[in-house]
């Protein structure tokens, strides 16, 4: 009766809290997630530019152009992620 039909609806409210509240964390860990890839890139940007340069291993070469290397490279990592972003975001709306 009544009585049963507002435990049902409370119940159905309590549910679609706890999804919310499931929503917003899941959102929260794929930023994280993101945020750790993108610190991943950089740290393999890092070691294989500094790889590539103990293996040449060049004399007298200075840290800033291995630092210019580095940021190269980061550079293009972003780009390469905008790019893939705008790939997603573009199949996204076509899926639309």
């Amino acid at each position: 009766s009544e009585k049963e039909l507002q435990d049902v609806v409370k119940r159905q409210e309590e549910k679609m809290l706890q999804l919310i509240d499931k929503s917003g964390e899941v959102t929260s860990l794929k930023e994280e997630v993101f945020q750790l890839k993108r610190s991943l890139q950089r740290a393999e940007t890092e070691a294989k530019v500094l790889w590539e340069e103990m293996r040449g291993q060049r004399p007298k070469e200075d840290t800033v152009h291995v630092q210019e290397r580095v940021l190269q490279r980061q550079e293009m990592g972003k780009l390469r992620l905008l790019l893939l972003e705008k790939v997603d975001e573009n199949q996204r709306l076509s899926d639309k």
